[in-house]
Protein backbone atom coordinates (compact mmCIF):
# COMPACT_ATOMS: atom_id res chain seq x y z
CA UNK A 1 0.00 0.00 0.00
CA UNK A 2 1.36 3.35 -0.96
CA UNK A 3 2.34 5.49 1.94
CA UNK A 4 -0.06 8.36 2.46
CA UNK A 5 1.35 11.66 3.55
CA UNK A 6 -0.57 14.54 5.08
CA UNK A 7 -0.04 17.67 3.11
CA UNK A 8 -0.85 21.23 4.03
CA UNK A 9 -1.83 23.54 1.18
CA UNK A 10 0.57 26.43 0.94
CA UNK A 11 -1.13 29.78 1.29
CA UNK A 12 -1.21 31.88 -1.86
CA UNK A 13 0.83 35.01 -2.33
CA UNK A 14 -0.93 37.91 -4.01
CA UNK A 15 1.06 41.08 -4.47
CA UNK A 16 -1.42 43.43 -6.19
CA UNK A 17 -4.68 45.03 -5.10
CA UNK A 18 -7.14 47.33 -6.86
CA UNK A 19 -8.80 49.90 -4.60
CA UNK A 20 -11.99 51.39 -6.02
CA UNK A 21 -11.81 55.12 -5.36
CA UNK A 22 -13.49 56.90 -8.25
CA UNK A 23 -17.03 57.33 -6.93
CA UNK A 24 -18.66 60.69 -6.31
CA UNK A 25 -19.69 59.82 -2.73
CA UNK A 26 -22.93 61.77 -3.02
CA UNK A 27 -24.52 60.02 -0.01
CA UNK A 28 -21.60 61.19 2.12
CA UNK A 29 -22.34 64.88 1.45
CA UNK A 30 -21.65 67.45 2.78
CA UNK A 31 -18.35 65.80 3.78
CA UNK A 32 -17.68 65.07 0.11
CA UNK A 33 -18.50 68.57 -1.13
CA UNK A 34 -14.81 69.40 -0.98
CA UNK A 35 -13.18 66.03 -0.26
CA UNK A 36 -13.24 62.80 -2.27
CA UNK A 37 -14.94 60.04 -0.31
CA UNK A 38 -11.80 57.84 -0.01
CA UNK A 39 -10.07 60.68 1.87
CA UNK A 40 -12.88 61.30 4.37
CA UNK A 41 -11.31 60.49 7.76
CA UNK A 42 -12.46 57.69 10.03
CA UNK A 43 -10.91 58.15 13.48
CA UNK A 44 -8.40 60.53 11.91
CA UNK A 45 -7.34 58.12 9.16
CA UNK A 46 -8.63 58.41 5.56
CA UNK A 47 -11.08 55.66 4.65
CA UNK A 48 -8.89 54.40 1.82
CA UNK A 49 -5.92 53.87 4.13
CA UNK A 50 -7.82 51.32 6.24
CA UNK A 51 -7.97 48.59 3.55
CA UNK A 52 -4.56 49.51 2.15
CA UNK A 53 -2.91 49.01 5.54
CA UNK A 54 -4.63 45.66 6.06
CA UNK A 55 -3.67 44.41 2.60
CA UNK A 56 -0.08 45.62 2.99
CA UNK A 57 0.19 43.71 6.27
CA UNK A 58 -0.63 40.52 4.35
CA UNK A 59 2.07 41.07 1.74
CA UNK A 60 0.42 43.19 -0.95
CA UNK A 61 3.08 45.46 -2.41
CA UNK A 62 1.30 47.21 -5.29
CA UNK A 63 -1.93 49.17 -5.09
CA UNK A 64 -3.80 50.42 -8.14
CA UNK A 65 -6.33 53.11 -7.25
CA UNK A 66 -8.82 54.54 -9.72
CA UNK A 67 -9.72 58.21 -9.34
CA UNK A 68 -12.17 60.68 -10.81
CA UNK A 69 -13.82 63.15 -8.43
CA UNK A 70 -11.35 65.69 -6.97
CA UNK A 71 -8.55 63.52 -8.29
CA UNK A 72 -5.90 66.13 -7.54
CA UNK A 73 -6.43 65.49 -3.82
CA UNK A 74 -5.88 61.78 -4.38
CA UNK A 75 -2.66 62.57 -6.22
CA UNK A 76 -1.51 64.72 -3.33
CA UNK A 77 -2.45 62.09 -0.73
CA UNK A 78 -0.36 59.39 -2.38
CA UNK A 79 2.51 61.63 -3.47
CA UNK A 80 5.83 59.93 -2.86
CA UNK A 81 4.36 56.43 -2.45
CA UNK A 82 6.03 54.10 -4.92
CA UNK A 83 3.61 51.28 -4.09
CA UNK A 84 0.54 53.18 -5.31
CA UNK A 85 -0.39 53.65 -8.96
CA UNK A 86 -3.30 55.97 -9.79
CA UNK A 87 -5.58 55.40 -12.76
CA UNK A 88 -7.62 58.49 -13.62
CA UNK A 89 -11.05 57.95 -15.19
CA UNK A 90 -12.28 60.89 -17.30
CA UNK A 91 -15.75 59.34 -16.95
CA UNK A 92 -16.77 57.06 -14.09
CA UNK A 93 -16.77 53.44 -15.25
CA UNK A 94 -18.47 51.84 -12.21
CA UNK A 95 -16.79 48.98 -10.36
CA UNK A 96 -16.35 46.54 -13.23
CA UNK A 97 -15.34 49.11 -15.80
CA UNK A 98 -12.90 50.63 -13.33
CA UNK A 99 -11.09 47.33 -12.92
CA UNK A 100 -11.20 46.60 -16.65
CA UNK A 101 -9.58 49.94 -17.48
CA UNK A 102 -6.79 49.37 -14.93
CA UNK A 103 -5.79 45.86 -16.02
CA UNK A 104 -2.68 47.14 -17.80
CA UNK A 105 -1.46 48.35 -14.40
CA UNK A 106 -2.72 45.33 -12.46
CA UNK A 107 -0.92 42.66 -14.48
CA UNK A 108 -1.78 39.06 -15.33
CA UNK A 109 -1.80 37.41 -11.88
CA UNK A 110 -4.76 37.04 -9.47
CA UNK A 111 -5.36 40.24 -7.50
CA UNK A 112 -7.41 41.65 -4.65
CA UNK A 113 -10.17 44.19 -5.23
CA UNK A 114 -11.88 46.22 -2.53
CA UNK A 115 -13.52 49.57 -1.93
CA UNK A 116 -12.82 52.20 0.69
CA UNK A 117 -16.31 52.38 2.22
CA UNK A 118 -16.44 48.79 3.51
CA UNK A 119 -14.47 48.72 6.74
CA UNK A 120 -13.75 45.36 8.30
CA UNK A 121 -12.16 44.41 11.59
CA UNK A 122 -10.49 41.05 11.95
CA UNK A 123 -11.53 38.11 14.03
CA UNK A 124 -8.97 35.66 15.36
CA UNK A 125 -7.06 35.72 12.06
CA UNK A 126 -6.80 38.67 9.65
CA UNK A 127 -9.46 38.51 6.93
CA UNK A 128 -6.94 39.11 4.14
CA UNK A 129 -4.82 36.20 5.32
CA UNK A 130 -7.92 34.00 5.57
CA UNK A 131 -8.68 34.88 1.96
CA UNK A 132 -5.15 33.91 0.94
CA UNK A 133 -5.37 30.65 2.87
CA UNK A 134 -8.67 29.77 1.18
CA UNK A 135 -7.67 30.81 -2.35
CA UNK A 136 -7.31 27.78 -4.63
CA UNK A 137 -6.74 28.86 -8.25
CA UNK A 138 -7.19 25.29 -9.48
CA UNK A 139 -10.89 25.38 -8.64
CA UNK A 140 -11.63 29.09 -8.12
CA UNK A 141 -11.76 32.04 -10.49
CA UNK A 142 -13.19 34.42 -7.89
CA UNK A 143 -13.36 34.41 -4.10
CA UNK A 144 -15.63 36.78 -2.16
CA UNK A 145 -15.55 37.81 1.48
CA UNK A 146 -19.13 37.31 2.69
CA UNK A 147 -20.55 38.80 5.85
CA UNK A 148 -23.52 37.40 7.82
CA UNK A 149 -26.34 39.91 7.42
CA UNK A 150 -27.12 39.64 11.12
CA UNK A 151 -23.56 40.66 12.03
CA UNK A 152 -23.17 43.70 9.80
CA UNK A 153 -23.42 47.38 10.73
CA UNK A 154 -24.83 50.08 8.48
CA UNK A 155 -26.30 47.59 6.00
CA UNK A 156 -30.01 47.79 5.24
CA UNK A 157 -30.39 45.27 2.40
CA UNK A 158 -31.71 41.72 2.24
CA UNK A 159 -28.44 39.90 1.66
CA UNK A 160 -26.67 38.87 -1.52
CA UNK A 161 -25.38 35.31 -1.45
CA UNK A 162 -25.84 31.73 -0.32
CA UNK A 163 -23.00 29.28 0.30
CA UNK A 164 -23.24 25.56 -0.32
CA UNK A 165 -21.40 22.87 1.64
CA UNK A 166 -18.32 23.29 -0.59
CA UNK A 167 -18.28 27.09 -0.13
CA UNK A 168 -19.50 27.80 -3.65
CA UNK A 169 -21.37 31.09 -3.72
CA UNK A 170 -24.69 31.70 -5.46
CA UNK A 171 -26.53 35.01 -5.69
CA UNK A 172 -30.02 35.07 -4.23
CA UNK A 173 -31.52 36.05 -7.59
CA UNK A 174 -35.30 36.35 -7.27
CA UNK A 175 -35.35 35.11 -3.68
CA UNK A 176 -36.34 37.71 -1.14
CA UNK A 177 -33.41 37.27 1.26
CA UNK A 178 -30.00 35.64 1.57
CA UNK A 179 -27.91 35.02 4.69
CA UNK A 180 -24.74 36.74 3.47
CA UNK A 181 -23.92 40.14 2.03
CA UNK A 182 -20.86 40.78 -0.11
CA UNK A 183 -18.28 42.50 2.09
CA UNK A 184 -16.37 44.29 -0.68
CA UNK A 185 -13.11 42.30 -0.49
CA UNK A 186 -12.42 39.76 -3.23
CA UNK A 187 -9.79 37.92 -5.26
CA UNK A 188 -10.22 37.83 -9.04
CA UNK A 189 -8.33 36.47 -12.03
CA UNK A 190 -7.61 39.00 -14.80
CA UNK A 191 -8.86 36.75 -17.61
CA UNK A 192 -12.42 37.20 -16.30
CA UNK A 193 -12.48 40.62 -17.96
CA UNK A 194 -11.85 39.26 -21.44
CA UNK A 195 -14.83 40.31 -23.52
CA UNK A 196 -16.10 42.60 -20.78
CA UNK A 197 -18.62 45.26 -21.82
CA UNK A 198 -17.38 48.59 -23.06
CA UNK A 199 -18.28 51.54 -20.89
CA UNK A 200 -19.47 51.44 -17.28
CA UNK A 201 -20.61 48.15 -15.77
CA UNK A 202 -20.76 46.63 -12.26
CA UNK A 203 -18.53 43.82 -11.02
CA UNK A 204 -21.70 41.86 -10.36
CA UNK A 205 -21.67 40.91 -14.07
CA UNK A 206 -18.30 39.22 -13.53
CA UNK A 207 -19.55 37.33 -10.48
CA UNK A 208 -22.58 36.11 -12.43
CA UNK A 209 -20.36 34.78 -15.20
CA UNK A 210 -18.14 32.94 -12.73
CA UNK A 211 -21.14 31.53 -10.88
CA UNK A 212 -22.33 29.89 -14.11
CA UNK A 213 -19.08 27.93 -14.25
CA UNK A 214 -19.35 26.94 -10.55
CA UNK A 215 -16.00 28.61 -9.84
CA UNK A 216 -17.35 31.42 -7.64
CA UNK A 217 -16.54 30.79 -3.98
CA UNK A 218 -16.91 32.64 -0.72
CA UNK A 219 -15.61 32.61 2.82
CA UNK A 220 -17.51 33.91 5.81
CA UNK A 221 -16.03 36.87 7.66
CA UNK A 222 -15.55 36.08 11.35
CA UNK A 223 -14.95 39.64 12.54
CA UNK A 224 -16.88 42.89 12.41
CA UNK A 225 -17.93 44.72 9.25
CA UNK A 226 -19.20 48.25 8.72
CA UNK A 227 -20.60 50.00 5.70
CA UNK A 228 -19.58 53.66 5.85
CA UNK A 229 -21.82 55.30 3.29
CA UNK A 230 -23.22 58.38 5.04
CA UNK A 231 -22.04 60.96 7.59
CA UNK A 232 -24.36 59.29 10.12
CA UNK A 233 -22.84 55.84 9.61
CA UNK A 234 -19.36 57.36 9.80
CA UNK A 235 -20.15 58.85 13.22
CA UNK A 236 -21.67 55.55 14.38
CA UNK A 237 -18.54 53.60 13.47
CA UNK A 238 -16.33 56.16 15.21
CA UNK A 239 -18.46 55.85 18.34
CA UNK A 240 -18.21 52.05 18.24
CA UNK A 241 -14.43 52.23 17.97
CA UNK A 242 -14.17 54.87 20.70
CA UNK A 243 -16.29 52.81 23.08
CA UNK A 244 -14.15 49.74 22.53
CA UNK A 245 -16.78 47.49 20.95
CA UNK A 246 -14.33 46.33 18.32
CA UNK A 247 -11.16 44.29 18.75
CA UNK A 248 -9.42 46.47 16.19
CA UNK A 249 -7.19 49.40 16.92
CA UNK A 250 -6.79 52.50 14.79
CA UNK A 251 -3.21 52.12 13.68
Amino acid sequence: MAKQEARTKKAATIETAMILGAGLGTRMAPLTDTTPKPLVPLCGKPLIDWPIDRLAAAGVTKFVVNTHYLADQMVEHFEGRTDVILNFEPEIQETGGGVRDALDKIGDAPFFVTSSDAIWFDGIKPAVQRMLDAWDPDKMDALLLLVPVTGSYGYEGSGDYYLDADQRAAHRGDRLVAPYLFGGLQILKPFLFEGAPKGPFPLRLIYNKVQETERLYGITHDGEWYHVGTPESLREVEEVIAEGYTKANTR
